[in-house]
């Protein structure tokens, strides 16, 4: 994944508050029964897709505004974080990343990752087309609304077209899945990112 960023930071501030309030739609969408319910990522239920993302969101504060590198927060956020609360646990999270991002200056940090070191700015970009492809799989498997925002499918296209063609070797996505060439954009983001635009639980 690039260091660097096809983004202007307000776009990045934007785009990431966008994108959280996308997949909390979704986290507040869940009935009670639908926590084990499976999702498009295969070994992912519910419950551990919103945990993934809120774990995501936790580790914002250490490494953005304390400096920190992951061998110092160490496994401070393994396993599950969502206790007996999950939506809860999902906004105190959310919230907490949506404040340090906003902190003038932090854009332009140098933000210590599991992969090497990165601009604040690129790191928030990525979280941002993380979370809205995990917005769609989160309501797709959750029977709510799974249109991800126009801004959202423009900011992650132009944010996975920088290092596409590693996606899947990054663990991170399956492989491409074939889709029509004149397929809306949206399509074409889940199709990057290794999903069937058709998926249903």
């Amino acid at each position: 994944m690039s260091d660097e960023s096809p983004h202007s930071p307000d776009e990045v501030l934007r785009c990431h508050a966008e994108a959280l309030a996308f997949f909390g739609r979704g986290v507040h969408a869940v009935l009670p029964d639908r926590w084990d319910l499976p999702t498009p990522d295969e070994d992912w239920t519910v419950r551990d897709l919103v945990n993934h993302l809120t774990v995501e969101q936790l580790w914002v504060p250490p490494l953005v505004d304390e400096g920190l590198d992951p061998a110092a927060v160490g496994d401070r956020f393994d396993g599950d974080v969502l206790g007996d609360d999950p939506a809860a646990a999902w906004d105190a999270a959310a919230e907490a990343a949506r404040r340090s991002w906003e902190r003038p200056g932090a854009l332009e940090k140098r933000v210590h990752l599991s992969y090497g070191v990165s601009s604040g700015l690129a790191y928030c970009a990525q979280m941002t087309a993380d979370a809205t492809v995990h917005g769609w799989d989160l309501a797709r498997a959750v029977g709510a609304d799974p249109r991800v925002p126009e801004s959202l499918v423009a900011f992650s296209l132009r944010e996975f077209g920088g290092y596409s063609g590693s996606l899947a070797d990054s663990g991170l996505f399956a492989p491409p899945v074939e889709i029509p060439e004149n397929a809306p954009d949206a399509d074409r983001l889940l199709a990057l990112t290794g999903r069937s635009p058709g998926w249903r639980p």
